[in-house]
């Protein structure tokens, strides 16, 4: 495999203080060695392949997901757990010019469908998900960032049909929300889940449907011979009639040949407390469950969860090695001291990070790999996979089968990746990226 980081990014290192791991247990399933054959093979055992094996299952397909670890070892396991409006990075005016404006409300009804599914598949399968959070609330972090709030409250009407709210400067610490902000705008759309608990709620379903899960099959060369795929695994070969490849972030340069340069897996890395007493978070001010982020475009993102844990998170790492990691957990923990310093005294003896993955074009890509008949991905979330990554996998279940989909398949994602500048070397770029966020964030 052809990894665009250090060998230190894929494995379990940078997992290794992951505070969901002690809330779940992870399920033991077999490895698979020797041959097998199944309609579909999922490569990928994270929101979007188990998504799409739960889909496949229940049309009566035989699919069958092949993971190089365990179900939701990746970044589906181990994020935020905001479950959101989000996965592309184009605003209304960009995408207006690329797309045209219906093109555009199809995209921003489709966000909003993707937050609905997962509602709707904790309901329907009863995943105890630790659910919490009326929306999502952004925190202006400038004056100036308040006043662009308040135009927000008309796009958000228009975009998804939904009020949203503003909460002035001075009103903050009446709603439990004292960081140092300058105001804030809350969406009624989204929550706070516990994204370890709802994967392997959500891959449960999925084999209780009739989709087979395989751990530890790791996933080399996928060829096609005499109109099926042949895919290679460890003493064995896999062959299927359609392959989708759902890796995101952790996918390889050669995995198929097409995606190399396609996407940037960067690193977000997260920290979270002991649980909180009261006389502590009212000392902070900090007592909203509101899942939460800033207008920093290397922003900040945090909550305060069901148990009392704050749980905060940054973006922005590049190196992905033992030195990198220690100094974003470090960046991390100061970055939370400066906006929480009641709490600088409060351990965090949780933290870990992982891989989000972006597009040169800005926007997911759910569809057929050009150049490869019967094979498809979904890729590219922009680090709001919880939804947009459940989503994408139900439509590629409808894709695979030659079915038109039933929910909204938005133009925006059927546009192929585009390449990165400097191929397998595009990592250079984002230090000059973040650089320059980092100055128009002040």
């Amino acid at each position: 495999m052809k990894r665009i980081y250090p060998d230190f990014a894929y494995g379990d290192a940078p997992r290794a203080g992951c505070w969901w791991d002690e809330t779940c247990s992870t399920v033991d399933r077999s490895a698979l060695r020797g041959d097998h054959r199944c309609d579909v093979a999922i490569i990928g055992g994270g929101f979007t392949g188990i998504s799409a094996a739960l889909h496949l299952a229940e049309a009566g397909v035989a699919a069958t997901v092949l993971e190089s670890r365990y179900v939701g070892w990746g970044a589906s396991g181990r994020n935020g757990g905001f479950c959101c409006l989000g996965g592309g990075m184009l605003e209304n005016a960009a995408l207006d010019t690329q797309f045209g404006r219906d093109a555009r409300n199809e995209w921003r009804q489709a966000e909003h469908a993707a937050v609905e599914l997962v509602e709707d598949l904790t309901t329907r399968f009863n995943i105890d998900v630790d659910r919490h959070s009326n929306g999502e609330t952004q925190l202006a972090h400038r004056p100036k960032d308040m006043e662009d709030m308040r135009a927000q409250v008309d796009y958000y009407a228009e975009s998804y049909g939904v009020d949203a709210r503003l909460t002035e400067k001075t009103d903050l610490v009446g709603a439990g929300m004292n960081g140092g902000f300058h105001g804030a705008l809350t969406v009624p759309i989204g929550f706070g889940l516990n994204p370890r608990k709802y994967i392997t709620g959500l891959a449960k379903a999925a084999e209780n449907a009739g989709a087979q899960i395989l751990q530890e099959t790791p996933a080399s060369e996928v060829v096609r011979k005499k109109g099926v795929f042949e895919i290679k695994i460890p003493g064995g070969t896999v062959t299927a009639e359609n392959v989708i490849i759902a890796t995101n972030g952790y996918s390889s340069e050669d995995l198929p040949k097409w995606l190399a340069a396609r996407y940037m897996p960067t690193q977000s890395s997260i920290i979270v407390t002991r649980p909180l007493a009261q006389k502590e978070l009212d000392a902070q001010g900090w007592t909203s469950a509101q899942a939460s982020y800033d207008t920093r475009h290397l922003l900040h993102y945090f909550r305060l969860m069901p148990d009392n844990r704050m749980l905060f998170g940054v973006r922005g790492g590049l190196m992905a090695n033992a030195g990198s990691e220690a100094r974003a957990i470090k960046r991390a923990r100061a970055d939370f001291d400066a906006m929480f310093p009641a709490w600088r005294g409060v351990e965090t003896p949780h933290s870990w990070s992982g891989m989000v993955c972006i597009a040169r074009n800005r926007m997911p890509f759910v569809g057929k790999v050009p150049g490869e008949p019967g094979m498809f991905t979904s890729l590219c979330y922009h680090g709001n996979g919880v939804a947009m990554a459940s989503y994408s996998g139900a439509l590629l279940a409808d894709l695979v089968q030659g079915k038109t989909p039933t929910r909204i398949y938005p133009d925006v994602v059927k546009r192929p990746l585009a390449r990165f500048e400097l191929g397998r070397f595009r990592r250079a770029i984002m230090p000059f990226a973040y650089a320059g966020f980092a100055l128009s964030d002040r």
